[in-house]
């Protein structure tokens, strides 16, 4: 049987670890969308997506005020800057990887 260490994991302990990189995040203005998506595939938008997808009831725009700690628009206009050529074939790069990832 094949299983994943994560899916042992108690929902608390989870759910903990969850919150406190959504946290970390929402402390962490400089670390741009395009650049964990070039980095890691993902980002704070990817992790709104999930959370509707694991059951929570508000609409997109609510799940991403959720993760971005303030409406999207209001976040995206205080903090994200404008995606490079180079940032934009790094995120190309890295979404191929994610195929099978989850």
């Amino acid at each position: 049987m094949d299983t994943n260490a994560i899916d042992e994991l108690p929902d608390a302990v989870a759910a903990a670890a969850f919150r406190r990189l959504v946290k970390h995040l929402q402390h962490r203005h400089d670390a741009q969308n395009i650049d964990l998506m070039g980095l890691a595939g993902f980002c704070r938008n990817c992790l709104a997506d999930w959370i509707v997808d694991g059951g929570f009831e508000g609409d997109k725009a609510a799940a991403r005020e959720v993760i971005h700690g303030l409406p999207a628009a209001e976040w995206k206009a205080r903090y994200q800057t404008e995606a490079t050529p180079e940032q934009l074939a790094r995120m190309e790069e890295s979404l191929k990887k994610n195929a099978g990832a989850h």
